[in-house]
């Protein structure tokens, strides 16, 4: 069968920059579409092609004209959901492929994608099962029966399964099929600082469950983990690629695991550097294990601080305490491993709490800070709690740059400190 992955085009929306002009809170992410890869790793039995419109936004109807896909499988995160309806309709409306939505969103909110554009939805991982499902239409078979597969009814609520949550869902034995985006590899770079890199999943999900996290949509709330072996392949099919980004919600969620991984970097020769995710009570724990990493490659940590004291951690479920924080910050700075620390601020900040926050940033050697609005996404904790304040239903901008729910300030007077708070904090930022 021909199948045709589509990674939709930028298209998340800015209120502080349509409505204020303040454009420097308008964030843009440029990186190779993993899950799609991933998936097409799994298809060889197949004719595959990635359409990544971030990277070639006029693309679709060239691709649906010379290709003629039979499957079309679209992928997105929140703010793309309804850019994602917007696709599957164009492909009705050009050729009678069967269109398959999935991602994060689609795992969190399936009944959002109930509609008549849409055949079917995948939620989970998706890897194997969606090469299931790609058989049973090739075949004509029954599909209705697939863990982890929703056929659509529109006009009626839709129900689904527990997302599955088992290592034979990652197939490990089939690479991701990096080859092809080769054609838009020039796209993926951090223009700002200059830094091609290459992405690789090592585990998927997370062991915590803080409140504002969508990721338990993925396994279900369970933590899987690539074998060591499978990582090693996986990065050294990227050769000419100088860094990494190990792209888990949590590399060293399995602190004994991480520990071997990182001794099998070291032996590998690959000569790469590594970003990946941390918790700073794993800093703490287990700085010989940083150590360690360093020395195999480690370049940079990405580390939820999200607040500043305990009880805005408290509040998040965050499971963690500010001083530990602060003591991740400093063995970190003795490591040598640049920190980009990710902080949330909340909707209901007023001008005490940008100035905390401000000094806060100013005071500690954080390289490049990522602060982020507190935004009750579809699925999570958050959103149960905080449903009946929402303002703002367009997911166009849960963008995590946008307050959606009231703000205690005066709006604009609201996205000037935040934009103040980011050219503050990001004076000096390197990676």
């Amino acid at each position: 069968m021909h199948i045709l992955l589509i990674n939709p085009p930028n298209c998340g929306r800015s209120i502080p920059e349509e409505r204020y002009g303040i454009t420097s809170l308008k964030q843009i992410f440029r990186g190779e579409p993993l899950a799609l890869e991933e998936l097409a790793g799994n298809l060889l039995e197949h004719t595959v092609r990635i359409l990544d419109l971030k990277a070639d936004p006029d693309g679709l109807d060239r691709e649906l004209s010379e290709f003629q896909p039979d499957v079309v499988g679209i992928t997105g995160v929140t703010c793309e959901a309804n850019t994602m309806l917007r696709l599957a309709a164009r492909v009705k409306e050009s050729c009678p492929a069967t269109v398959v939505v999935g991602g994060i969103h689609a795992s969190n909110d399936p009944g959002f994608f109930n509609q008549a554009t849409v055949d079917y939805i995948v939620v989970g991982i998706g890897k194997k099962v969606f090469a299931e499902l790609v058989c049973a239409l090739e075949s004509d078979t029954n599909r209705t029966d697939l863990p982890g597969v929703i056929r659509t009814t529109p006009g009626r609520e839709v129900t689904w399964p527990a997302v599955r949550n088992c290592l034979a869902d990652l197939v490990m034995e089939r690479p991701p099929a990096y080859a092809l985006v080769q054609r838009y590899r020039s796209h993926y770079i951090l223009e700002k600082l200059g830094i091609t890199m290459g992405f690789v999943a090592s585990a998927f999900g997370c062991p915590h469950h803080c409140l504002f996290c969508s990721i338990q949509g993925q396994t279900g709330g369970g933590y899987l983990t690539k074998s060591i072996e499978t990582v090693i392949r996986d990065i050294s099919l990227l050769p000419e690629i100088p860094i990494i980004r190990l792209v888990d919600a949590n590399t060293f969620g399995d602190v004994k695991r991480a520990t071997a991984l990182g001794h099998a970097l070291l032996a590998s020769g690959l000569n790469k550097q590594y970003l990946a995710d941390i918790r700073s009570d794993t800093v703490v724990r287990h700085p010989e294990m940083l150590q360690q990493w360093k020395e195999a490659g480690l370049r940079a940590v990405i580390i939820g601080f999200e607040g500043i004291d305990d009880a805005s951690l408290s509040a998040m479920n965050k499971a963690n305490q500010a001083a530990m924080n602060a003591e991740a910050i400093s063995i970190l700075n003795d490591l040598g491993i640049t920190i980009v620390g990710d902080f949330i601020i909340s909707p209901d900040y007023g001008e005490d709490d940008f100035d905390r926050l401000d000094t806060y940033l100013g005071s500690r050697q954080i390289d490049l800070p990522m602060i982020t609005v507190m935004t009750p996404l579809p699925g999570t904790a958050l959103y149960k709690q905080e449903q009946h304040r929402i303002s703002n239903h367009n997911l166009d901008y849960y963008t995590l740059t946008n307050a959606v729910t009231p703000t205690k300030l005066e709006e604009q007077r609201f996205y000037s400190r935040y934009a103040e708070l980011l050219v503050n904090s990001h004076h000096n930022a390197r990676l």
